[in-house]
């Protein structure tokens, strides 16, 4: 079973026979190691690392507490709760006073380790070291441990006579937001920036001075066509400082992001674009930057001046492109792609500005077929400054779940975006107006449209208030607080209410007792992908009918710290050697699943009978709820045909 991590040791021998002794982590790229500190009551989070000490009284004396390096804080895509955690390396340092000369030390540590999808089962790494004072030395010592007769019983007692092959069928359907995804939205900002009022009428105006201006026709396209190859090149360049600063610190912009003030910040940035954007005030750059630049391009001409011309463009139309383009800031930078995704999404940004001058110098006929500028554009510019006002309370929720005040609970969120929905509504629909709204006109269809699709939208949150089973607002997963960051109480018994087992053996007697099929569940509370599949797959009604109805479920929790008892704690021997202590309810899964299956990741899905007879092959993450439902049928199926 991989570990994704290995652990070294550092030792600097002091004055007075103390040493400060260094756990140092290596972590694969992918992977990250939790933070030691303790998750706040009420949140969810992985398993923290833990290191104790295990030495002959009198031997030792530990000297205040572990302390951990810098790492990483940020809001945590699996559990949506601020986490801090480390990423290549972690280094745990601990203060010792050695009072014998020859002295042996034994180092535990109990840690999870995760990726941005999942978390494996925890694992213990023992170290022992022998240390020699007075010569300021020390050497690993080999560990040999002898499984005494209770711990192979209970390590046989891990095993089941598994009866069919176990491989499994995961699928390896990650989420991740892809560069091409964040290209197409920055490319899709950059459309809707070009509709504002700050751009649209340039296109035909500037289009028109290089296809007119120019001594030749060839001449004019060339420029024009250079003319939008600076303005891509303009955008690109903003999110250089960004690359810059993740060289350095490869950590700082999720630190940035995630930042509590910073949050407030970008709230109180893009309430007041919003305010603006409703017409009560216009926010511009400086009017000499733009002018500089325009007498720029005027006296110095060709490639330079054409740049300085793209270069205004850009300045001239940030009222209208500066809250687009914080949004793409904002949600870059949360992001583990941070400075390069900020990059693919400001290419997209800077393309789609960049087309219509290159387009419509090569095909000038086109700009007839431009819709005249009117009142169309401002209401687009409200529109977006609705946006931006839902916007704005995310950034606030930010900075409320990193400090846990409690302002707005998951209800209260979606109960403002019901509120904003509303407001565009009735904005949409010509019953509430703003200041730069010109004289009352009749509707046009696409305004009538899209304020429909806004209604169906508030519809469609207004689940999000109760605490019923539609509160879960699937379509908009990740972006409202988490569904336990809640006013309401929340149930903890199995997924979605539904029986289910947490110890395998109870399971079984229940199976044996009922005649029933197995749906063995190894899940996790770190476990992302197991949230998905309770919440969007087996919510499904047909699915979770065959569950509830068809099969006993057993849930094994494989990063459950509950202590076994004492009795039942025992030393495991690992296949490839080495000793795992089995301590907690957690261990004991995990291994149990290891053993038996060959595999340690979750979710994986197990149908058997009681006499431990596969019905089909396991499962790992299938988010297709029809493939899922197809593969329970085909164990019900299988079941009813041994059973005759």
């Amino acid at each position: 079973m991989e570990s994704h991590l290995d652990f070294d040791l550092a030792i600097d021998f002091q004055e007075e026979g103390e040493i400060n002794l260094k756990v140092i982590a290596t972590i694969d790229k992918g992977w990250k190691l939790p933070s030691m500190r303790e998750i706040p009551e009420g949140e969810d989070g992985p398993i923290p690392t833990d290191i104790s000490f295990e030495f002959e009284e009198n031997a030792f004396e530990i000297l205040g507490e572990t302390t951990e390096s810098e790492g990483i804080e940020a809001m945590d895509p699996i559990f949506n709760s601020f986490l801090k955690h480390f990423k290549k390396e972690a280094i745990f340092e601990q203060k010792i006073k050695v009072n014998d000369e020859q002295a042996l030390l034994g180092i535990e540590i109990y840690f999870m380790i995760c990726n941005d999808v999942k978390c494996l089962a925890p694992d213990i790494n023992f170290i022992q070291v022998q240390l020699d004072m007075k010569n300021q030395s020390f050497a690993l010592v080999e560990q040999e441990v002898e499984l005494s007769e209770e711990d192979q019983a209970l390590t046989e007692s891990l095993k089941i006579d598994l009866k069919g092959d176990a491989s499994t069928q995961l699928e390896d359907e990650e989420e991740d937001k892809s560069y091409a995804t964040i290209f197409f939205l920055g490319f899709i900002g950059g459309l809707i920036a070009l509709l504002t009022p700050c751009v649209f009428p340039m296109i035909p105006l500037t289009v028109s001075f290089f296809t007119k201006g120019a001594r030749t026709r060839k001449i004019g396209l060339i420029n024009a066509v250079m003319y939008a190859v600076f303005i891509l090149a303009i955008y690109l360049l903003l999110s250089i400082p960004f690359h810059l600063l993740d060289s350095v610190n490869p950590e700082i912009l999720n630190n940035i992001s995630t930042n509590t003030v910073l949050n407030i910040v970008f709230f109180t940035i893009f309430l007041v674009f919003a305010i603006s954007f409703f017409g009560y005030f216009e926010i511009t750059l400086p009017n000499s930057w733009s002018n500089r630049l325009d007498q720029k391009a005027s006296s110095v001409g060709g490639v330079l001046g054409i740049f300085f011309m793209a270069l205004t463009l850009a300045l001239v139309s940030f009222s209208c492109t500066g809250p687009i383009l914080g949004s793409l800031l904002g949600g870059s930078l949360t992001s583990d792609g941070g400075a390069t995704q900020l990059s693919f999404g400001m290419g997209g940004f800077g393309l789609a500005l960049a087309l219509p001058f290159g387009l419509f110098a090569l095909f000038p006929n086109w700009l007839n077929s431009l819709p005249k500028s009117g009142g169309w554009m401002n209401t687009l510019k409200v529109v977006l400054g609705f946006l931006e006002l839902g916007l704005a309370f995310k950034f606030l929720s930010n900075a409320d779940l990193v400090e846990h005040w409690g302002l707005l609970p998951r209800e209260v969120f979606i109960g403002i975006w019901i509120i904003i929905g509303a407001a565009m509504a009735l904005y949409l629909f010509g019953i509430i107006r703003f200041p730069h709204d010109g004289p009352k006109t009749k509707l046009g269809k696409p305004r009538i449209g899209f304020g429909i699709i806004t209604i169906a939208f508030v519809i469609y949150l207004i689940p999000g208030l109760t605490n019923t089973e539609h509160a879960n607002l699937k379509l908009l997963s990740g972006f409202p607080p988490p569904l336990f960051y809640s006013v309401y109480e929340k149930d903890s018994s199995g997924p979605l209410g539904l029986k289910a087992y947490k110890d395998f053996d109870e399971g079984v007697a229940a199976a044996k007792q009922s005649g029933l099929p197995i749906l063995l569940d190894f899940t996790g509370w770190a476990c992302v992908n197991c949230r998905k599949m309770e919440e969007q797959v087996w919510s499904i009604p047909e699915v979770y009918q065959v569950i509830q109805d068809d099969y006993i479920l057993i849930s094994l929790y494989v990063d459950d710290r509950e202590k076994l008892p004492e009795e039942l704690q025992f030393n495991f021997e690992r296949p490839k050697g080495g000793v795992k202590r089995i301590e907690t309810i957690g261990d004991k899964w995990a291994t149990f699943q290891t053993v038996n299956f060959q595999n340690n990741s979750q979710p994986y899905y197990v149908l058997m009978n009681s006499n431990f007879e596969l019905l089909n092959s396991p499962v790992g993450y299938t988010p297709n709820a029809n493939n899922f439902l197809s593969w329970l049928i085909q164990g019900t199926e299988k079941f009813e045909s041994i059973d005759e």
